[in-house]
């Protein structure tokens, strides 16, 4: 239910902050109100389901061994529902609730105006990569996700938005690219396999690297050496 309720809140905030403030507030307001949602949300439901909210972070923290797979079909599945009722509710207020849709397709996410497919498959795994690794990173130094956790994995969403929102509409969260898809058509759905395989790969990249990063800096905290034997 957390998850459900988490994506939900980050697809129709963020994803709406586009619908209604694209044109008017830029890239800038959107990729701030996907930053800030992510943040709350990390303090709002982190100690209930590590607030994932993004089917790449499950895989990774899946492939990291601290989820069971049936936990992590559960999460998907909550996160695909939650992202496909915001999304929902913003075709409602789209078709009946006079908002003016500011992207033109709800938010969806797509290739071949600023970017073509190669470049967008490039992006979304980049952009994936660096989100999981923050999230995998963050959350195995910060166990109950308190304090600055929220804020470093908020800023790096809010990061890969800043970067993809004019070129891809920086997807990285298969959820959230499936929600506004499926209520704007058919060249949105037929670009979808993008958004939904590479920020999977991008979370499987992320998984492998977080290790790395986590044991091969040879400290323990900042200044303090790693005693000799461990």
């Amino acid at each position: 239910m957390a998850e459900f309720i988490g994506t939900f809140l980050l697809v129709f905030f963020g994803v709406g902050s586009a619908v209604a403030a694209r044109v008017e507030g830029g890239v800038v307001v959107v990729a701030l109100a996907f930053g800030f949602v992510m943040l709350a949300l990390v303090y709002t439901i982190g100690q209930l389901s590590g607030s994932h909210v993004n089917p790449a972070v499950t895989l990774g923290v899946l492939l990291s061994g601290k989820i069971s797979p049936i936990g992590a079909v559960a999460y998907w599945i909550a996160q695909f529902a939650g992202a496909a009722l915001a999304s929902f509710l913003l075709w409602v207020l789209v078709r009946w609730g006079g908002v003016t849709d500011q992207t033109g397709v709800l938010g969806a996410n797509g290739y071949g105006t600023h970017i073509n497919v190669g470049g967008a498959i490039l992006l979304e795994t980049v952009l994936t990569f660096l989100f999981v690794l923050v999230v995998l990173v963050v959350g195995k130094r910060s166990t109950d996700l308190s304090g600055f956790a929220g804020l470093a994995i908020g800023l790096a969403l809010g990061v890969a938005n800043l970067v993809g929102i004019a070129l891809t509409g920086a997807a990285v969260n298969p959820a959230r690219a499936f929600g506004p898809a499926i209520f704007s058509g058919w060249h949105a759905v037929g670009q979808l396999w993008v958004f939904i395989i590479f920020p999977l790969l991008g979370g499987v990249l992320a998984a492998l690297v977080a290790p790395l990063v986590e044991h091969g800096s040879g400290v323990t905290k900042i200044g303090t050496p790693r005693p000799a034997g461990r």
